[in-house]
């Protein structure tokens, strides 16, 4: 009995085309992560000014009524260079004997912000 010879395998179009496949697939991956990682750098940003508005919040009710003044503090003033924290006091609002303090903290060149309102009584 003659036993014929069984060349089984893959032939050249199936390994290329499952190549093509595998590339389609980590491509895909690839852009998903770049996504995260640039989503996660926001919400490090997001966080970073938020710590920083609340802490001058803290720092002018700490400072009360009296205390409260306008101000700015440029990039690298809060010891964080991508930062600018700027204080806006408005008197009288929403009524008189009252102020209400306004704390906002961009970065990305004043394209991003995070704010930080709240009032103080005399």
């Amino acid at each position: 009995m003659n036993k014929i010879a069984n060349n089984s395998g893959f032939t050249l179009i199936e390994v290329l085309v499952a190549m093509v496949i595998l590339s389609v697939g980590l491509l895909g991956t690839a852009a998903l992560i770049t996504g995260i990682i640039n989503s996660n750098k926001l919400s490090n940003r997001i966080t970073t000014a938020t710590v920083l508005a609340q802490d001058k919040m803290e720092e002018i009710k700490g400072a009360g009524y009296a205390g409260a003044e306008a101000g700015e503090e440029p990039y690298g003033g809060v010891n964080f260079p991508l930062y600018k924290r700027i204080t806006d006091v408005a008197l009288a609002n929403p009524s008189a004997g009252m102020k209400k303090i306004t704390v906002t903290v961009y970065w990305d060149s004043d394209s991003s912000q995070v704010e930080l309102q709240t009032i103080l009584a005399e």
